[in-house]
């Protein structure tokens, strides 16, 4: 018995605003079915975030429906937990992955948290915010209670686990119940691979880049999933790691070397498929910083989808700017000369690209890009900032939904 183990597609995802970023990702979804269905194993989890919003495009839902079709011809179920970014945060909510129930997706819920795949138990829960840890811990506590009458046992959650997520989580590992073979965690966006109570606690990491801080773990374990042999005594997992559509290159120029710096990315990146997304450092800039932006565009602009720079000034008692000099800066230098004393990247980052996007009147665009920022920092929609303000998820002291939230989830989800 084996069986697939992924999570955080974030389908519909579209990243800076670019509708080839939101391509990407359907793209290898697609892939991942294909390879998935090609491993030849008996079930898949999707461990959460199959969607990026709660409300997804009809593309989305028709990239998913259409992969799970083939699965579903291929004879191979798929069981299923909602991520933070696949429900809305109030309690009569329901996440888009209850629409495909009738085309065979199992959709674990607080309701219907077990299932039986022959005769390993498949428990879980959809993600739980930091305000329900005490209703989550009790859960948890009765599904270890279930596992307990099972000799094989799988473990499905959307959580951030203090060990591997550093800040922000919602559980300590001491928290987890350790009568499981295998936890097939989502949630944190690169690969993790370790042994936890009576077997692995895996998380397969997203398919895509969702974050330039991905970078790192992505060179070293690439994107994809897992395929989890569930036949000894301990889980043997295997990495299965799939080619993303588009690189993201990082590169560090010196101001002074420019020239070499820009003819060494044109020649690494002349014979891609797909136009790469370029995040260029450029260090020791003196005062010209749009000019030398200017120069990048004219010469990677046409190789690639999106340049993202960063320049790191001289500082003012290296190169003696007077007033007269910085009257004479150009709008992309005037935003770093601001920006740059607060020392967040991110913020000069969206500032550029929202200006670059301004500039050619793609607003919509620039609407995407605030939300995307928004959502990353600060775990909400600038959009849905007032309606996520007045209704979040409220702890209940006895753990008991109201009536009516039940009925709403009865009708959907049994």
């Amino acid at each position: 018995m084996k069986f697939a183990h992924l999570a955080d597609t974030h389908l519909g995802y579209r990243q800076f605003g670019l509708i080839e970023r939101e391509k990407d990702f359907y793209e290898v979804f697609e892939k991942v079915i294909d390879k998935i269905i090609e491993e030849k194993v008996d079930f898949v989890i999707h461990s959460g975030d199959l969607f990026e919003t709660a409300r997804p495009s009809p593309i989305a839902l028709l990239t998913f429906q259409k992969g799970l079709l083939k699965l579903k011809g291929a004879g191979i179920p798929m069981y299923a937990i909602a991520g933070n970014h696949d429900i809305v945060m109030r309690n009569d909510s329901i996440p888009p992955q209850v629409i495909f129930k009738k085309l065979g997706l199992k959709v674990i819920s607080p309701i219907n948290t077990t299932y039986m795949h022959g005769d390993i138990l498949i428990a879980g829960l959809p993600f739980y915010p930091s305000s329900q840890v005490k209703n989550l811990k009790s859960k948890l506590a009765d599904l270890s209670k279930k596992a307990a009458n099972h000799e094989k046992s799988i473990l499905v959650l959307h959580q951030g686990i203090d060990k591997y997520f550093g800040y922000n989580y919602e559980l300590e590992i001491g928290d987890l119940p350790d009568n499981f073979n295998y936890y097939a965690m989502g949630h944190i966006h690169n690969y993790v691979n370790d042994n936890f109570g009576n077997g692995k606690l895996v998380y397969p990491g997203s398919n895509e880049i969702w974050k330039t801080n991905e970078l790192k773990d992505y060179h070293e374990n690439g994107k994809g999933f897992v395929v989890v042999d569930f036949e000894g005594p301990k889980p043997l997992v295997k990495r299965v790691k799939i080619d993303i559509p588009r690189e993201f290159i990082k590169r560090s120029l010196d101001y002074n070397n420019l020239e070499s710096g820009i003819s060494g990315i044109k020649e690494t990146i002349k014979g891609f498929d797909k136009k790469p997304i370029l995040d260029l450092e450029i260090n020791h800039v003196e005062s010209d910083t749009n000019r030398v932006y200017e120069m990048i565009t004219e010469e990677l602009g046409e190789l690639s989808l999106m340049i993202r720079p960063k320049f790191n000034m001289l500082s003012e008692e290296d190169v003696n700017l007077t007033l007269d000099d910085k009257d004479s800066l150009g709008p992309k230098e005037l935003i770093n000369e601001q920006l740059n004393g607060y020392g967040n990247d991110a913020i000069n980052k969206l500032a550029i690209d929202l200006y670059d996007l301004l500039s050619k009147d793609k607003t919509d665009e620039s609407q995407d890009l605030l939300n995307q920022f928004f959502d990353e920092y600060y775990h909400t929609s600038f959009d849905d900032v007032e309606f996520k303000t007045e209704e979040v998820i409220r702890e209940d002291e006895s753990d008991e939904e109201p009536k009516d939230v039940q009925l709403t989830f009865k009708e959907v989800l049994e």
